[in-house]
């Protein structure tokens, strides 16, 4: 699949500047960009909505708590 995007020349030349720099494609550095923001976003959804647990139920384990309920001992 092809995508187009409209950037600035100097957004241009600063993405170019940095895949250069990094040795990366432009196609391999955007990939990469658009994924990592996606699962930063995912992973504060994440968070959030594991606070938005324990704060019901603020109760925590040790680790050894949780080996023990797990069978791991």
């Amino acid at each position: 699949m092809t995508i187009s995007v409209r950037l600035s020349d100097k957004d241009t030349e600063l993405i170019k500047a940095y895949a250069d720099i990094n040795n990366i494609s432009l196609s391999d550095l955007i990939r990469n960009a658009v994924i990592e923001k996606i699962e930063d976003e995912y992973d504060l959804d994440c968070y959030k909505k594991a606070m938005e647990e324990y704060k019901k139920n603020p109760k925590t384990y040790t680790m050894e708590e949780v080996k023990e309920e797990l069978g791991l001992e």
